[in-house]
């Protein structure tokens, strides 16, 4: 499958790219991981959005590139997603590759869910606080330093 890579800032965005994105972004947070929570939390608008897409259109990665001072003191990447078809094929550690590559060389802080601390090690992230719940998934913490 040939995918289409695309990195905007929020005032950027086509109302169908915007759709497509909280459409994924609902369709694995809320739905399929069953936790209600509000995704709408006002960083949006300062974010760049980088995700991948078919030639139909269809989102199979997605994460969003967070300013330092924003969710935390350093830079960030969060709420990032593999759609379930496109899970176990390295679209994931791909879509990190380029997430990391579009912050540059600094340091960043992410809150990852726990069960991905060894993907996120991976990459060279590394645990920076002890498990905490965030709307009832357990989460930890992590940083990586240039």
């Amino acid at each position: 499958m040939a995918l289409s890579w695309y990195d905007r800032a929020f005032a950027e965005l086509a109302v169908r790219e915007l759709y497509a994105i909280t459409a994924l972004r609902e369709r694995v947070f809320v739905v399929e991981q069953n936790c209600a929570y509000l995704d709408a939390d006002g960083a949006d608008p300062q974010c760049r959005h980088l995700w991948a897409e078919d030639e139909t259109r269809r989102i199979h990665a997605y994460c969003r590139l967070v300013p330092a001072g924003v969710k935390f003191a350093e830079a960030s990447i969060g709420r990032v997603i593999t759609a379930q078809e496109a899970r176990g094929t390295g679209l994931g550690k791909e879509l990190m590759q380029r997430a990391l590559a579009a912050v540059g060389p600094v340091t960043v802080r992410i809150g990852a869910q726990a069960h991905l601390e060894k993907f996120y090690g991976d990459l060279g992230f590394v645990r920076a606080s002890e498990p905490y719940d965030e709307d009832g998934i357990p989460h930890i913490e992590m940083l990586r330093t240039p």
